[in-house]
């Protein structure tokens, strides 16, 4: 009996000595790093919480293109703007892929746009964009529709009357609510059952991805299906949000124009329909509620953020505030309304907005990649399937790009002149095939949200309250620490 369990014991410890001396001889062939250690890798020198600068620190130390090993998985890492857009652009076509992870594979099922890869990523994504740009066209077009929630806005925040209060959900249900006219057409109100799951929905499969157990979960995946834990709580509430996305996909096959399509649905069941004989399509009611789950998750959270740390810097820097409100001013004059247009002749409140989204970059690191072939990049040849992260903060405040990279200076995008400067360092949107598809909807929706209030309010601290906390709280967004602000109405003044 003892010799049974000396073998059940060798066994698995012969392994993993076996497995931890392949991970050291195949670790001369990537970029430097910390030494990774048996089971752990490289968890002993990141640490498992990830920071802002946690991949800046490992950038100082081994260079601006490295590795770090979780488990017996190598991730490459590059930083700097240089190294980033050697990956990015001059790259791009071999870093076309997500990770597939275990979990992935269970909650999205290949489906949708955000976690797909190869001819269904494809034939998705060129389809979101196409749809994305007719439905900014029109009278009531994406400029239109945002203008009518940056009205609401400023509606919710003069109910305030001058009181302090929280912005942030304010400010989330007015982005959730444009991303639901695009979706389906309408908006939901904010105490609707269902539209509520739908935004917890995606707000647990956020929370879960950036948690502990979502490693267990990828490691273990043949255990974590029988455990109970939060894996099951997110996986619950995905189902939720799926078929709250699939009723509306109900709703509008009942009543559809084909002649007159009006938001994302209508377009997509178009397309469904057209490409009912290729054989090769992947347009279906699958692809088409996962495509809406991705629209809310990617933005919503990261627009409100960014708004979110617009206004505290606001607050923060009267001075620069009341610059912003001179040059409107000066441009609109009695004018009451503002065009994304107008943009061209507000080149300091275009600055603003720019420099807020540098400075605070709302993702810890940029959305990983996976080698679609073989990369070959500055003198490394790196295999198919590697993950491959961008340190997008690095870039951002990248010292060798910025004058001030850790400050917030309006300056950074602007000429001697003071009029506006385009910069190719300026990657909040990511780069490359996989640039975020929702680019140009987001850009507009910051300058008419942001113009919209500051024409508006005066920001300022309560009383009794001399500063913000400035530091992120660190998830799988790194959006400001609660805080409270009172918006005195610019007429009152």
């Amino acid at each position: 009996m003892v010799g049974i369990w000396k073998i059940l014991i060798a066994v698995p410890v012969g392994f993993l000595i076996l497995s931890y001396l392949k991970l050291l001889w195949t670790r001369s062939r990537y970029p430097p790093g910390p030494f990774p250690l048996p089971l752990i890798g490289s968890l002993w020198w990141v640490g498992l919480r990830l920071s802002p600068d946690s991949l800046t620190k490992v950038a100082k130390k081994y260079g601006s293109m490295c590795t770090i090993w979780i488990a017996h998985y190598p991730i490459i890492i590059l930083s700097g703007f240089q190294t980033v857009k050697e990956g990015l652009i001059n790259h791009s076509e071999e870093l076309l892929d997500r990770p597939i992870t275990h979990f992935v594979i269970k909650a999205f099922n290949r489906k949708g746009i955000g976690f797909a890869n190869g001819h269904s990523w494809k034939e998705q994504r060129r389809f979101g964009i196409v749809t994305m740009r007719n439905l900014g066209l029109g009278k009531k077009g994406m400029e239109y529709q945002i203008e009518e929630e940056a009205r609401r806005l400023v509606e919710a925040f003069s109910q305030r009357k001058g009181e302090p209060f929280v912005p942030s959900l304010l400010i989330s249900n007015a982005i959730s609510s444009l991303i639901s006219v695009v979706s389906f057409g309408y908006r939901f109100s904010h105490e609707d059952d269902m539209f509520q799951k739908l935004m917890e929905g995606v707000d647990a499969m956020a929370q879960f991805s950036v948690s502990f157990f979502h490693v267990l979960y990828n490691f273990f995946p043949w255990l974590m299906k029988y455990l109970p834990g939060p894996h099951k709580n997110a996986l619950s509430y995905m189902q939720i949000a799926l078929s709250f996305a699939k009723e509306e996909i109900k709703k509008h096959k009942e009543c559809q124009e084909p002649q007159e399509p009006q938001d994302f649905i209508d377009f997509y069941l178009i397309q469904m329909e057209k490409s009912k004989g290729d054989p090769k399509s992947t347009f279906s009611e699958e692809n088409l509620a996962q495509s809406i789950l991705d629209l809310f998750a990617a933005g919503t959270e990261t627009t409100s953020s960014t708004l979110q740390w617009a206004l505290l810097f606001m607050v923060a820097y009267p001075n620069i505030q009341e610059r912003v409100y001179k040059e409107m001013e000066d441009v609109l004059g009695s004018s009451h309304s503002v065009s994304y247009q107008d943009r061209k002749k507000m080149p300091y409140t275009n600055a603003v907005i720019h420099e807020a989204q540098r400075v605070k970059y709302i993702l810890p690191v940029g959305i990983p990649r996976r080698c679609a072939k073989e990369l070959h990049i500055l003198g490394y040849h790196i295999p198919k399937k590697t993950i491959v992260v961008t340190d997008l903060n690095s870039v951002l405040c990248d010292p060798k790009q910025w004058e001030t990279p850790n400050e917030f200076n309006p300056n950074h995008f602007l000429d001697k002149e003071g009029k506006f400067i385009t910069r190719e360092e300026f990657l909040p949107f990511g780069a490359g095939a996989r640039v975020c598809m929702g680019e140009q909807m987001a850009r507009m929706e910051l300058f008419l949200f942001f113009t919209h209030l500051m024409r508006t309010f005066r920001f300022q601290l309560p009383e009794g309250v001399k500063e913000l906390n400035q530091d992120p709280v660190v998830g799988l967004s790194m959006h400001p620490h609660p805080y409270k602000l009172c918006a005195i109405p610019r007429s009152s003044l």
